[in-house]
């Protein structure tokens, strides 16, 4: 029989009273039935008191058991440094998907727009409005060489470069051996060639110097056409805006590059 406890309260029989059944410690979340965290569970013995060691952590594991995900790599040509030549007619928008894509890249990008180069020069600029000839010659050679000047600049100090230019495939003078000479040949072409619909109406918008004749857009986007069959990459953006343009060349410089190395 069991002995009651002095006179303490717990009933006239001395006895101490069943104590209620206990709830079961709820499972930590993720956890196994125990209620206690592994770290808090004494090591499984194995018969004779061995106690194996923990399992050893697999490379960029932490005790918690997360593994760090690879860093996310950028789409497109994501950091690379490059040096574009965005070719086309005029009213194909190079000018304005060029900086476009310059300014939205994660990595510092400039934009060299040879037409703005040109009309640095105020009194005597040769205007393209009045024809080629030795004078526009002249001027348009020296725009290229100060662009390639400052084309390399940029790059020597880490800086990708985007020149625009309206480059001719049978035009040896203003032709793109000039620019590969003066930028290096490293130089990305690219070719924004839309309709011709949509370079006429593009122009009909443009005031000053930038605007030309119907008939002179027209002839020069005939001959941007012999870039077909060239190897060089062409975009037609006769149905993109310049978001969708710029996105267009920069997945189109990206297959050229190729996969970044390892």
């Amino acid at each position: 029989m069991q002995q009651g406890v002095g006179g303490g309260g717990w009933g006239q029989s001395g006895q101490h009273p069943q104590a209620p059944p206990q709830p079961p410690i709820p499972s930590a979340q993720g956890w196994p039935g125990t209620g206690q965290p592994p770290s808090a569970r004494p090591p499984a013995r194995e018969p004779g008191g061995y106690v194996p060691p923990p399992p050893p952590q697999a490379p960029g594991q932490d005790a918690t058991g997360h593994i760090p995900l690879p860093p996310a790599v950028a789409p497109g040509t994501g950091a690379a440094t490059l040096a574009v030549l965005l070719i086309g007619p005029a009213g194909a928008g190079k000018t304005t998907v060029a900086r476009h894509w310059a300014a939205t890249r994660p990595v510092p990008t400039a934009h060299v727009s040879l037409d703005d180069v040109r009309e640095w020069v105020c009194s005597g600029f040769a205007d393209p409005q009045a024809g080629w000839n030795d004078h526009s010659e002249a001027q348009y050679r020296l725009a290229r060489r100060t662009c390639g000047f400052a084309a390399r600049n940029f790059l020597a100090n880490g800086i990708s470069c985007i020149l625009d230019d309206a480059v001719f495939p049978d035009r040896p003078v203003v032709g793109l051996g000039g620019w590969k000479r003066h930028v290096g040949p490293a130089l990305l072409p690219v070719v924004l060639l839309p309709g011709l619909e949509v370079v006429l109406e593009r122009n009909a918008a443009r005031s000053g110097n930038r605007r030309l004749s119907d008939e002179e857009v027209a002839r020069i986007h005939g001959r941007m056409a012999g870039w077909y069959g060239s190897g060089l990459p062409i975009i037609d953006n006769s149905q993109l805006d310049v978001e969708g343009t710029a996105r267009a060349l920069d997945e189109t410089l990206a297959r050229v590059i190729g996969p970044p190395a390892h």
